[in-house]
């Protein structure tokens, strides 16, 4: 006869079999020929950025007004802005702001969006109501208009915009995670451990969140693509990185004037390299997305 306790356990190692692939069966060799090329350009471009006093041929700010405006050539290989500083150096540097500001943005978010999601999910009820709620109402405020509200309390800067982009991004991760966590809740390894004493919190944090975390890593990543789009928005509209620093947003506005100048290569190619970066989060998101749908 088979006794409750022999049963929990045996429940309980069919849940580590469940989650023993975790996040190793969406990341490896799931990503298909256009993630992986996506994914290696991203990686380009990141190591640009990192390695940018190494890899920029100039100063990003250092002006050179007998070179202002002019195109390409063996000195300046993308040709110089309006104030004569290299546009190949500033594109460089300003990839940084690029991915650092957006990944901050869905770093924090994706927290917070988990967290809640996994208290809506396990307590339910009145709880679950009341997040569900409040994350509707985060969800129908667009995330550059939160960015405005935060630029209009605490003036612009990166550090606001990021902040109130972060704000907005929660309910875009802690919709999907909630509606995976419901259905592990109900799954027999959560009864499992819970009738051999686990504590609500363990279960959410060793049982549950292991087998939503493809799906988290997944929404992260597709939503990151939004978030640099936003930021380079604000940066456009003078609400976050300031100048002099190079930005890839702030460069789009500064090439405008140049394009009457008869310059138009400064925002071509710092607009181009947005539309790069969020192509390639995009399709390694969309892929990701597709291979954490394969496994659930």
């Amino acid at each position: 006869m088979t006794t409750p306790s022999t049963t929990s356990l045996a429940v309980a190692r069919v849940a580590r079999e469940r989650r023993a692939p975790g996040l190793a069966r969406v990341t490896t060799g799931r990503l298909g020929i256009s993630g992986c090329t996506a994914a290696g350009i991203l990686l380009l471009i990141a190591l640009a950025a990192i390695f940018a006093p190494i890899v920029a041929p100039y100063d990003p700010d250092f002006p050179d007004l007998l070179a202002s405006l002019s195109g390409p050539s063996p000195a300046h290989l993308l040709g110089a802005d309006a104030l004569g500083r290299d546009i190949l150096s500033r594109l460089i540097w300003g990839s940084r702001i690029t991915l650092a500001g957006p990944g901050l943005v869905i770093l924090i978010a994706t927290v917070a969006g988990t967290l809640l999601a996994l208290l809506a999910a396990w307590r339910g009820g009145r709880t679950d109501t009341a997040i569900s709620w409040f994350l509707d109402v985060l969800f129908s405020v667009p995330g550059i208009v939160f960015g405005l509200i935060a630029v209009a309390i605490w003036g612009p800067s990166l550090a606001t915009v990021v902040g109130g982009l972060a704000i907005a991004y929660v309910p875009y991760v802690a919709r999907v995670v909630r509606g995976a966590a419901l259905r592990e809740r109900n799954m027999p390894y959560v009864s499992a451990a819970w009738l051999q004493g686990h504590s609500g919190t363990s279960i959410s944090f060793t049982q549950v969140l292991p087998n939503v975390q493809p799906i988290v890593v997944a929404q992260a990543v597709s939503s990151l693509g939004f978030a640099v789009i936003d930021l380079a928005a604000l940066s456009f509209l003078g609400l976050g990185v300031q100048p002099p620093t190079a930005d890839l947003g702030l460069m789009v506005k500064s090439g405008f004037d140049s394009v009457l100048r008869g310059q138009p290569i400064e925002a071509i190619a710092a607009g181009s390299l947005i539309v790069v970066i969020v192509c390639c989060v995009t399709i390694i998101g969309d892929r990701l997305t597709s291979s954490a749908r394969s496994i659930r």
